[in-house]
């Protein structure tokens, strides 16, 4: 599981370093080869490749007549690319991920259990803090959170 939040810097040629303690269970888990997309939230996420490949047989395999399952396999398929960590550790976000994402220099990259977020940093302090502003007790909480106790 991969969790926690590192604030990194993207070189000049758009290279990630991934953190020393995420590199050797990825090295293990998918032999250093990732997948990264883009995310609605205007962020990228970053999975592992055995990850992304169940996630995306399950895309291919819905029904693609529905619209919104078009968008979401363009969205997700459609800007899949491979990442193969490096030596030193480090992966090259494809230029055009890099703008979708308005990554420059400063960057968050979050674990989410299978998975990162990839956000700019100002955005990510921006958005969190807006998140933990908001007062959703109007909203309820889907139900397979209603147990859960943190």
């Amino acid at each position: 599981m991969f969790r926690g939040t590192n604030t990194l810097n993207l070189d000049a040629k758009g290279r990630l370093a991934i953190p020393t303690r995420y590199r050797e269970r990825l090295r293990d888990i998918c032999n250093g080869k990732l997948i990264i997309t883009v995310d609605r939230d205007y962020c990228l996420l970053l999975y592992p490749l055995p990850d992304w490949e169940a996630i995306e047989s399950k895309l291919v395999s819905l029904p693609n007549l529905d619209k919104r399952t078009r968008r979401l396999q363009r969205l997700l398929i459609g800007h899949a690319s491979d990442c193969d960590m490096d030596a030193n550790g480090r992966i090259l976000l494809p230029p055009p991920l890099r703008e979708f994402a308005e990554l420059n220099k400063r960057v968050v990259l979050i674990g989410q259990g299978n998975k990162f977020e990839l956000w700019d940093e100002q955005t990510w302090n921006d958005r969190r803090d807006e998140w933990l502003a908001a007062h959703d007790e109007e909203q309820a909480l889907p139900a397979e959170l209603e147990s859960l106790s943190l």
